[in-house]
């Protein structure tokens, strides 16, 4: 019963356009410490504090990808110079 109030959490959230921690961490393929880590530096996705849960608007998500395409980008341009 717990776990299908929390799916359907999961769910509600998704609609609105925000992703959990655990969500975020599994798009970026790393730890949910690292993206606290992250929250605590002020690197990556800024997060919407909503009572006791952090969480992350896609808008702020689809930013910080293109934030890394164009790190990436001026690597490779860098590189190849």
């Amino acid at each position: 019963m717990a776990e299908q109030v929390k799916t359907e959490v999961r769910r509600k959230l998704q609609e609105q356009g925000y992703l959990t921690l655990p969500e975020v961490a599994e798009r970026y393929r790393t730890t949910e410490g690292t993206v606290r880590y992250w929250r605590h530096c002020g690197y990556g996705p800024k997060g919407v504090k909503l009572g006791t849960r952090v969480l992350y608007p896609v808008a702020e998500i689809e930013r910080f990808d293109a934030e890394l395409a164009r790190q990436a980008r001026r690597a490779i341009d860098a590189a190849s110079a």
